[in-house]
């Protein structure tokens, strides 16, 4: 297996991480933060458009984010958007500014998260292992048509396993982050 291969694989559990990363940022846990706001699409200019394409996100405390909206036209819209995207979110308008406090979690809904977590991180480390399963094949593939030899499939195998293994210690390092953040009063 070439270094090139390698990477490939390496590169696809790196993917997965972020993607994992990206899942968990769009959880609510009772702190602003402009991710919140990543799956409102808003109807503007005869088409679906993000929030983060039509005005500035700012987090001026930790339970409120502010949006200074570009075009005064597109206020409302945005509003609209922000309360039909089931968040359980109250914007209020405020001229071209749109300001959206954050209210606190039940205990109820924090542990709900929590479990949401826990399934992101299980999926996470499934799309690792799943990588890792690929790649054995490949070097194994590999070895038996004779492009490489035993301790070269060996190495490769040692590499592979520990890169799996520093993902997965990476994941629930994350996940326990994201829990304590969860569950923070």
């Amino acid at each position: 297996m070439d270094e090139k291969t390698l990477n490939e694989f390496k590169l696809k559990m790196e993917n997965s991480l972020k993607v994992y990363v990206d899942e968990l940022s769009r959880l609510r846990t009772g702190r602003a933060s402009p991710s919140l706001l990543e799956p409102v699409i808003v109807d503007a200019y005869n088409g679906k458009m993000k929030i983060s394409e039509l005005a500035t996100v700012n987090i001026p405390e930790p339970k409120l984010l502010s949006i200074q909206v570009w075009d005064k036209g597109l206020v409302v819209n945005i509003e609209k958007a922000i309360r039909d995207a089931g968040l359980g979110l109250n914007p209020i308008i405020d001229g071209q500014i749109i300001r959206v406090p954050i209210p606190d979690l039940t205990e109820e809904r924090r542990l709900e998260l929590t479990k949401v977590a826990s399934q992101f991180s299980e999926n996470a480390k499934i799309s690792i292992r799943n990588i890792r399963r690929d790649a054995m094949d490949y070097i194994k593939n590999e070895q038996k048509n004779n492009k490489i030899s035993e301790d070269e499939e060996k190495k490769i195998h040692d590499v592979i396993q520990n890169n799996t293994d520093d993902k997965i210690k990476e994941i629930d390092s994350i996940y326990a982050d994201k829990e304590k953040e969860i569950l923070q009063i």
